[in-house]
């Protein structure tokens, strides 16, 4: 057993701090119950830490803070990676991440189209939704976060400050990514495009 922890133990030294790492990634070690408790004494002996279930990382280190654990973007990006899946942030995390919302939600809701399940992170739940695959058609993640952000909050309820600061994200992104991807758009939403890709003719 301890043979298993001290290839562990090597392993994870020769990555970069703050690198994510999954019970899967020992899987050449040993069988999962063995690598499990190597990696629950790695974590006791603080080599590593738990950021949630089956989920590890050799900190970075800072000076004022101590061990950081990785954000919950860091973590997301890890596991579909790991699965091979695209992800795509929705709600009001899409809200805040465009800067339409300040408010930081406890509940984070992802599409993708790898496996659903909820994820932990501390205070911080994340939720994997399955999704149609045209949901991950964009060219651009800030067009698709736009669509997102705009179908959250609502045909009826999207107010003029909402859409002039979707309109200053999308006008900065390249003309043939807003033509490509406003198709995946209902038609309201279209307009918001149609408006941004006005604002980039009248620069040229």
């Amino acid at each position: 057993m301890y043979i298993v922890e001290n290839k562990i133990l090597e392993k994870i030294r020769k990555a970069k701090r703050g690198s994510l790492f999954f019970v899967d990634s020992f899987a050449a070690y040993g069988n999962a119950k063995a690598v499990q408790k190597a990696l629950e004494r790695l974590v006791e002996k603080q080599e590593l830490m738990r950021v949630a279930a089956g989920i590890y990382t050799r900190p970075r280190i800072s000076k004022v803070l101590g061990p950081i654990k990785p954000g919950l973007e860091e973590v997301a990006a890890a596991m579909a990676k790991r699965d091979k899946a695209r992800i795509l942030p929705t709600g009001a995390y899409a809200l805040n991440a465009l800067g339409l919302s300040t408010q930081v939600p406890t509940k984070v809701v992802y599409l993708t189209d790898g496996s659903a399940r909820n994820v932990k992170l501390g205070k911080q739940t994340m939720v994997f939704k399955r999704a149609a695959p045209k949901n991950f058609g964009a060219y651009s993640q800030v067009c698709a976060m736009a669509i997102q952000a705009l179908k959250s909050i609502g045909k009826e309820k999207v107010t003029q400050e909402h859409e002039q600061k979707i309109i200053r994200l999308l006008e900065k992104e390249k003309t043939h990514y807003l033509e490509h991807d406003m198709v995946l758009a209902p038609e309201w939403i279209r307009k918001v495009f149609r408006k941004a890709l006005k604002f980039q003719a009248n620069e040229l």
